[in-house]
């Protein structure tokens, strides 16, 4: 990653402290240009849907696996038939407390998703996302 590259996040997770967590260490990277939580999948889908925000840099999204109404898995089976001209602006990781074998098995036959994230969000992962992102 360039040392000035400033990113967009968002972050989708049902826990509001998750939210509150990831939100500060991503702007503890000095790398934020912006950081947006959702509570809901779907609110997050209709957000992308008609974003307008706009980078140089494809959007670092951090998805929760388990959440009620609409889980990560669901979300990106929906961002996945968005338009190539919206989902080309966004990188997709999951990120979870799962161990559960199975959804470590779903991940990489999503071609959004670029990366499974061990929960809590800590500052060195994210550190490692950025530098190859």
């Amino acid at each position: 990653m360039a040392p000035n590259r400033q990113q967009h996040f968002i972050v989708i997770d049902d826990s509001k402290l998750d939210c509150f967590i990831a939100e500060k260490i991503i702007k503890n990277t000095g790398k934020c240009e912006s950081v947006i939580s959702f509570l809901q999948a779907k609110e997050a889908l209709e957000f992308i849907s008609t974003n307008t925000l706009s980078s140089l840099y494809p959007i670092i999204v951090l998805v929760d696996i388990q959440m009620p109404v609409m889980n990560g898995f669901e979300f990106v089976e929906a961002f996945e038939k968005l338009p190539i001209n919206i989902t080309k602006n966004y990188n997709i990781y999951v990120i979870s407390s799962s161990i559960n074998d199975n959804d470590l098995i779903k991940v990489p036959k999503y071609s959004s998703v670029k990366q499974f994230l061990n929960k809590p969000l800590t500052s060195n992962n994210l550190s490692a996302l950025l530098t190859k992102d």
